[in-house]
């Protein structure tokens, strides 16, 4: 289990712990938020990854924009950072920004 894994798995038990112990509903909604974003995130960085492990470009494409080698972490780093840029909207629709965000082409531009 990665670093990325333990803290989704983390917040995951964090917020079925508040909804057994019937917590404060904002916060749960909150962390849910959060943890579909965070989820979203980590499933794009890892299809770029597995992307990338067969295209020299894309990984030529992370080195020159300044996150080194071909990891999970300077992937995942490249995604999350190109994900805070989407335009901030509705919780739903940002999710499936992410979603639908090919960041293998903007590895490229």
């Amino acid at each position: 289990m990665d670093d990325y894994q333990k803290e989704i798995a983390d917040l995951e038990a964090q917020v079925d712990q508040l909804v057994e112990a019937e917590g404060d509903p904002k916060t749960i909604a909150e962390l849910s938020m959060q943890l579909e974003i965070l989820k979203a995130i980590y499933a794009r960085a890892l299809d770029l990854l597995e992307r990338g492990k067969k295209d020299q470009g894309l990984r030529y494409g992370l080195r020159i924009q300044g996150y080194g080698d071909w990891t999970l972490e300077n992937v995942y780093a490249f995604v999350y950072e190109r994900a805070v840029e989407l335009e901030p909207r509705q919780h739903g629709a940002f999710v499936g920004g992410i979603k639908g965000t090919d960041f293998a082409l903007l590895l490229n531009s």
